[in-house]
């Protein structure tokens, strides 16, 4: 009896190379993830990795888009639950539960993090990077900007502050304190950073 051939999802195929992708980058960088690299971090012959993207650059752009993905999906489950108009007393604390989804608070974050912060410092030189990597950032302000623009309407920060400036200043709040947990991890542990963000949210508050 002929054995049947074993069929192969592609988009789930693509999803386990971008896996193994970010398994190396976490380990060795950018610069590690060469195709053989990856082929055999994924178990593959390299030619199996060729026939689900083109090139190299395929391949990393297609793992850089599949990071913030997962990071989108996570978050879009706080916004639903911000938007809620029950949860009205309980803003505060979501506000910050979704924000925190940017940090490094737990081992799976953590991990997003550095990946992230490793596309990001390739882009400045791989221009196929580096259009995904503004698309993504442009993304995390406009989103800064819904929250507290939502929360300015709901009366609970000023009708004055000036979101263009405090979402530049939140962004950059979530990369300095993520650069610094990854360097100095027992000083800028989960607690600190979630005490740091909790104190600049306040501030907004008080003004």
């Amino acid at each position: 009896m002929a054995t049947m051939p074993k069929i192969v999802d592609p988009g789930a195929r693509r999803r386990a190379v971008a896996d193994a992708v970010l398994r190396v980058i976490g380990r060795e960088g950018v610069e590690g993830a060469s195709l053989r690299n990856v082929a055999e971090e994924a178990g593959l012959a390299i030619g199996s990795v060729r026939h689900y993207f083109r090139d190299h650059d395929e391949l990393l752009l297609f793992t850089m888009r599949e990071l913030s993905t997962r990071i989108d999906g996570r978050v879009r489950a706080h916004v639903d639950r911000l938007l809620d108009p029950a949860a009205r007393d309980e803003r505060p604390v979501r506000v910050e539960e979704l924000i925190g989804e940017f940090l490094a608070l737990d081992e799976e974050r953590r991990q997003e993090a550095v990946l992230w912060m490793a596309f990001c410092g390739a882009a400045r030189i791989r221009p196929e990077l580096r259009a995904c990597a503004l698309e993504m950032e442009t993304g995390l302000r406009d989103l800064l900007a819904r929250v507290l623009r939502g929360a300015q309407e709901a009366g609970a920060l000023p009708a004055d502050l000036d979101v263009d400036l405090e979402c530049l200043r939140l962004s950059a709040l979530l990369d300095g304190l993520n650069l610094r947990a990854m360097l100095e991890p027992e000083y800028v542990t989960p607690e600190a950073q979630r005490a740091v963000l909790r104190r600049h949210l306040e501030g907004l508050r008080a003004r």
